[in-house]
């Protein structure tokens, strides 16, 4: 019997690209094949040259269709089988393999905000909710929404084979984060893009839209990022790497967060658990430094750091490629 495949791919808008997909019928015992789609629509081509490339990267069953169905996360390809510009995860690829013998791993946390009718899920309307302080990892409906479909997306993640390895409440009302990893840089953006894409399709049954935006309330309410948490053999055994790791991020600062997501300057602030955008900064078990080393890593004085700078709306590609190629470059030379 013929199965559906859902093939989900990343568009060209700026600056920040947005998830889109659509249904093949595939038959019985074939592999999801190349597609192709209208980029005039998606800010991928002109009209006169319209036409895009989808080649699938990663293909999982479709634990929303259930049976033979699968998602199929596919790259965007011109039509002589190269790279689109959009395609991040091309470069990505690149930057992995010149580093892979380090053997680099990710840890993203995805965090992200509820809206239902025109603002964050839980707010009453035309006012403002108690004060932040009882919300993260709250339990009670006093405190509380969305946990059915952050329940759901979770069951969906692991049913499609996904590296999810938490969820939890976070700091605002109807503000909630979930984590992938570790992987290595290319398949926790695989990953991390399809569970985008999951939440997204879930909340949408439940007439709630889930936004990235980095700041979606201005005011005394947290922000929403990206954090990264990042390792290569070498840190996990000894700490100097680990230092090595944080000194070279601060030479590539400005890079980095110009890359980390639109919108960053309204997150980084200095206030809410986060360090200015402007400077650059680490510490033990400091959140409100760009770079966090955990008291596990400082006490073992082996393990990981925390890159607390990106965005939610950041993309986990350009996140990875550029840590790797910043660390791991550093980490060579020594």
């Amino acid at each position: 019997m013929p199965y559906r495949a859902e093939y989900i791919w990343i568009d060209g808008q700026k600056p920040t690209s947005k998830l889109r997909s659509k249904t093949k019928i595939v038959a019985s015992g074939q592999e999801p094949p190349l597609w192709g789609f209208d980029g005039s629509s998606t800010e991928q081509a002109s009209g006169e040259l319209s036409d895009c490339v989808l080649r699938p990267v990663l293909v999982r069953p479709d634990p929303i269709r259930g049976n033979e169905n699968v998602l199929v996360l596919c790259e965007v390809l011109t039509p002589d089988m190269e790279p689109h510009p959009s395609n991040t995860r091309a470069a990505c690829v690149k930057t992995y393999e010149k580093y892979k013998d380090q053997d680099p791993w990710f840890g993203l946390e995805q965090e992200y905000t509820f809206f239902k009718d025109g603002r964050p899920h839980g707010w009453p309307i035309g006012g403002y909710p108690a004060p932040q302080g009882g919300y993260y990892c709250g339990i009670g409906s006093d405190e509380i929404w969305g946990r059915d479909v952050v329940e759901n997306h979770t069951v969906a993640c692991l049913e499609a084979g996904l590296e999810i390895s938490g969820t939890n409440a976070e700091v605002m009302i109807g503000q909630w984060e979930f984590q992938i990893g570790p992987l290595d840089p290319v398949a926790v953006g695989d990953h991390l893009w399809m569970a985008r894409w999951l939440l997204y399709r879930l909340a949408e049954d439940c007439d709630i839209s889930a936004h990235l935006n980095p700041k979606p309330v201005e005011g005394d309410w947290n922000g929403a990022g990206m954090h990264a948490n990042f390792s290569t053999a070498a840190m996990r055994e000894s700490y100097e790497p680990i230092i090595a790791a944080c000194e070279a991020l601060g030479t590539k600062a400005d890079e980095h967060v110009e890359n980390y997501g639109a919108g960053i300057q309204r997150r980084l602030t200095g206030l809410h658990e986060t360090a200015p955008w402007t400077e650059y900064s680490y510490g033990v078990s400091n959140r409100g430094a760009s770079v966090r080393i955990p008291w596990q890593t400082a006490r073992e004085q082996r393990g990981y750091i925390e890159d607390r700078r990106p965005n939610a709306n950041a993309d986990p590609y350009t996140v990875a490629r550029l840590m790797t190629e910043t660390i791991c470059s550093a980490l060579a030379d020594e």
